[in-house]
């Protein structure tokens, strides 16, 4: 439970590179993710190079964070293996969760960067990349050793957003 409430969006990082082992882990995490009718529907993309993470980070104002990541993971759905057509972002969603929280144990620091979200950003990462059309962009992680902010906890409970039985 601490990855899950010591979780923060950390956006910048050190200059360290992060350990083969390390992302590996970060990627296995994200596999074991739930997936709807076990369609398991990811794919991702690896980017260490730091030529390539600059380029990258220009595909979304909000994407400044990949340009000074140690690493960046692109997530993307594979329409081939799409049993629930509609399930394919819960299920990059959860194995995004899954990722930020192994970096979190790992004593990295990440922060989720959404592409699904937006046509126009679709579109520039599936041209980075050179995606084939069965590939759906969905978002990026960048990843790296925290600087200055950390994974700490921040209380965020709102007992006034807990329903029970009904709405009232």
């Amino acid at each position: 439970m601490q990855e899950i409430f010591n979780r923060r969006s950390i956006r910048k990082f050190t200059t360290d590179a992060v350990e083969p082992e390390k992302i590996d882990k970060i990627l296995r995490a994200a596999m074991q993710a739930p997936s709807a009718a076990n369609q398991q529907p990811w794919e991702f993309i690896v980017v260490e190079d730091k030529e390539n993470l600059k380029k990258l980070a220009d595909v979304s104002p909000y994407a400044k964070p990949v340009a000074g990541s140690a690493v960046t993971i692109a997530l993307m759905g594979n329409e081939n293996e799409f049993k629930v057509p509609k399930g394919w972002e819960e299920d990059l969603g959860a194995a995004s969760q899954n990722m930020l929280l192994e970096a979190v144990h790992l004593g990295l620091g990440a922060v989720w960067l959404g592409v699904a979200t937006s046509d126009a950003v679709t579109d520039q990462v599936r041209s980075f990349f050179q995606l084939p059309d069965h590939i759906k962009p969905f978002g990026l992680i960048a990843i790296g050793y925290p600087d200055g902010q950390k994974n700490e906890f921040t209380d965020r409970y709102k007992a006034e957003r807990v329903h029970y039985e009904k709405w009232a």
